[in-house]
């Protein structure tokens, strides 16, 4: 059984829904894992550190339809300092949106990387509504989303998976108002506020 290195790479990998994703697979997962945040300066550490592991896992969210900046410049300096054993490379995304499928391009985005530097690409979860999905009785079906992920990467059977609530967009966008609006109250900002285009 081989050891997996867990790699989140939001940009606020400390306070993220990545994180709680992450930490969600070491729950479900029965082989040796560790969890790192990627930082601007940890790069050429973690890539040392990946020869001690035969899988990695990048959980990382949407952004501007492809991957975050944090994840991109570590991936640059992978790149060049490769471990000498590859190692099989899955990914956990989510994003905002009802429909998991925004995640397309990122997933292509980290198997196009592996093509490029030789790595096997792994299994895939694609996660929609994430910003939301967690905080609802709908987290069992992530739960059980990342529980199978956990077996695929573990068994070596690697596979694509998604999840999202399953909820239509008119009730999806519905809800989504109700939040924003009730978040914005707790710092006294109106709803009228939240709709300017104006950015301070």
């Amino acid at each position: 059984m081989g050891k997996i290195m867990i790699l989140n790479g939001s940009p606020r990998a400390p306070k993220s829904n990545s994180k709680a994703y992450a930490h969600i697979f070491l729950n479900k997962c029965n082989a040796d894992a560790e969890y790192f945040n990627i930082t601007k300066t940890n790069h050429l550490e973690l890539c040392h550190k990946m020869n001690e592991f035969s899988d990695v896992l990048l959980v990382f969210p949407l952004y501007a339809d492809g991957i975050p900046v944090t994840l991109l410049n570590f991936l640059k300096v992978l790149e060049q300092h490769l471990p000498e054993n590859r190692p099989v490379i899955s990914v956990i995304i989510n994003c905002g949106f009802l429909e998991y499928t925004q995640n397309d391009l990122a997933d292509k985005i980290i198997e196009l990387f592996c093509k490029k530097t030789h790595c096997c690409f792994g299994s895939v979860l694609k996660i929609g509504s994430g910003e939301a999905i967690l905080l609802t009785p709908f987290k069992i079906l992530v739960v059980r989303k990342i529980n199978q992920l956990a077996k695929s990467i573990v068994y070596k059977k690697y596979k694509v998976f998604n999840i999202t609530m399953p909820l239509s967009p008119k009730l999806f966008i519905k809800a989504s108002n109700r939040y924003w609006i009730n978040y914005g109250k707790k710092y006294n900002i109106t709803e009228e506020e939240m709709r300017c285009m104006k950015i301070e």
